[in-house]
């Protein structure tokens, strides 16, 4: 079983920025994929990024390119979403969701259905 914990969420002002991390801990795997998710109240969770361990494939959500970077550290088994620019449009419970599967397509990386683990989500608050 792997757990995942997320930390680093808070409350911002628009134009301001946050650093999401996300620890993976339990079993883990020599190749697989991180990915952050969001869901806003009354809103489905939708996909932000996601990251190839292996190599460093990233994707993004359209609405958070150019805004938003996902990282990963070797050494702390642990993927970062750095956050710019913030909008209040970036409101919402932040998840992180990993999978031993590789994405080998945006598509695969985008599909909540692709991860099998999540993490409890942290609370992303972004003021006007």
């Amino acid at each position: 079983q792997v757990q995942l914990v997320e930390s680093g969420g808070g409350l911002v002002q628009a134009g301001g920025s946050l650093r999401l991390s996300c620890t993976a801990s339990g079993r883990t795997f020599s190749s697989y994929t991180m990915g952050w998710f969001r869901q806003a109240p009354g809103e489905e969770r939708e996909f932000v990024a996601a990251i190839r361990w292996n190599g460093g494939v990233t994707y993004y959500a359209d609405s958070v390119k150019g805004r938003f970077t996902i990282s990963k550290e070797y050494a702390k088994n642990t993927v970062y979403l750095q956050m710019n620019s913030l909008k209040p449009e970036d409101t919402a419970v932040y998840y992180c969701a990993g999978t031993s599967r590789v994405a080998a397509t945006p598509r695969d990386a985008s599909s909540r259905s692709g991860y099998d683990y999540w993490g409890q989500g942290t609370q992303v608050t972004v003021s006007s």
